[in-house]
């Protein structure tokens, strides 16, 4: 393990920092079931067509990020199995004890959505196939196969409702991962009262990102071309949500910054000392405003379909890393200074290990992985 370098006046037990790279993976991958599930509902509830190519996409993407929400936490866990004492026997003035229920909550709403917008599918497939393959669809379709006018449309009225639902769900579902670190009063770089808002709109626009991404790369090998209206629209709502966030992110500083606060002293000294370059440079400057230049060019000006694809594309790579630079900057800075405002410590994150950047790494794999076994078992590329 790397010696941290340290600065002034610190506290034995803060030279450490204990909340590593998976805390910040947290509430990344959270944040990416909300913007993911958000586009979903666009399309459901709010009747956005020209989003229909990517609607059941960003469904199971919400679902396949969510399963994989709690995970780097059971990671940093020295035992993972504790995590279920949170829910049987709660503690209800808890922050994290809520957590739980909320996320329990949201993915049974998901994973039911996902099963009233795919039945005519597994209908479909369960009388085409033969064998074990007809049983497992049969199961799958719980023995519904009724898919005439009357119930398809009662599907469509209940995956509506649910995604009704699931918006306000989402919001306080990652609105609530801003608030774990918002209400700790202890330390005045994570509590303010904009954290979970900020919070939220990062997560909208990571989520919608992930999906522009996602949607070109798997187009691009399916051999496909990328539907224009779809991608104007997913980049017209991320230039929108990313205007907001970046407001919130920059009233947030500049509040902290008028206030004067005695920990303004120490919190300046770690904005342009430790977190220089992952905060001013990477986050603000490189990450923040060259996507609202693209995305503003793509919004409002007329180009040729490839160029908009590409610069739809580089934005959201920019953003992805905006928002995880967002996330690092607040788990990570936040434990690089003393309690006592006079001193700082440092943190470089192992590549082997328990909490290392190799375990981040395939832990952010399995998402994917997981989308890509569920469109072998039922394609969401197909013509609904």
């Amino acid at each position: 393990m790397l010696e941290a370098v340290t600065q002034g006046f610190l506290y034995p037990n803060e030279v450490e920092v204990l909340w590593s790279l998976l805390i910040v993976l947290y509430p990344y991958i959270t944040g990416l079931v909300a913007g993911a599930f958000i586009v979903s509902s666009l399309y459901h509830v709010f009747g956005r067509e020209e989003l229909k190519p990517v609607a059941r996409f960003a469904l199971v993407a919400a679902f396949s990020f969510l399963l994989f929400a709690c995970t780097p936490l059971l990671f940093h866990l020295g035992h993972p199995e504790r995590a279920f004492n949170i829910m049987f026997t709660p503690k209800f003035t808890s922050a994290m004890s809520g957590f739980g229920y909320i996320y329990t909550f949201y993915l049974i709403i998901v994973a039911l959505e996902i099963w009233f917008v795919f039945r005519p599918d597994m209908v479909r497939l369960a009388r085409e196939s033969i064998g074990l393959k007809k049983l497992f669809y049969s199961v799958l379709s719980l023995g519904v196969f009724d898919v005439s006018e009357k119930a398809l449309h009662l599907d469509h009225k209940i995956t509506t409702f649910l995604a009704a639902i699931g918006i306000p769900s989402a919001c306080v579902l990652h609105g609530y991962v801003g608030f774990l670190f918002g209400s700790l009063k202890s330390n005045p770089w994570w509590s303010t009262p904009l954290m979970p808002v900020v919070f939220l709109m990062s997560a909208i626009v990571s989520g919608i990102a992930v999906l522009i991404v996602s949607y070109a790369i798997i187009m691009k090998l399916r051999g496909k071309t990328v539907d224009s209206g779809c991608m104007q629209s997913l980049c017209g709502y991320l230039w929108g949500f990313f205007i907001v966030d970046v407001t919130l992110e920059l009233l947030e500083l500049i509040s902290m910054g008028y206030e004067g606060e005695e920990s303004w002293a120490a919190i300046s000294q770690l904005i342009g000392g430790r977190l220089q370059f992952s905060y001013v440079v990477l986050q603000f400057i490189v990450c923040s405003t060259i996507p609202m230049v693209m995305l503003g060019i793509v919004s409002l000006w007329k180009l040729k379909e490839s160029t908009r694809n590409m610069l739809g594309i580089i934005s959201s790579v920019l953003l992805l890393i905006q928002v995880l630079a967002m996330r690092w900057n607040v788990v990570i800075g936040g434990q690089l200074f003393s309690k006592s405002l006079r001193g700082f410590t440092s943190y470089m994150p192992q590549f082997f290990g328990r909490e290392g950047l190799l375990v981040a790494l395939i832990l952010f794999a399995m998402p994917f992985v997981t989308m890509y076994i569920i469109n072998r078992i039922l394609p969401y590329w197909e013509k609904e």
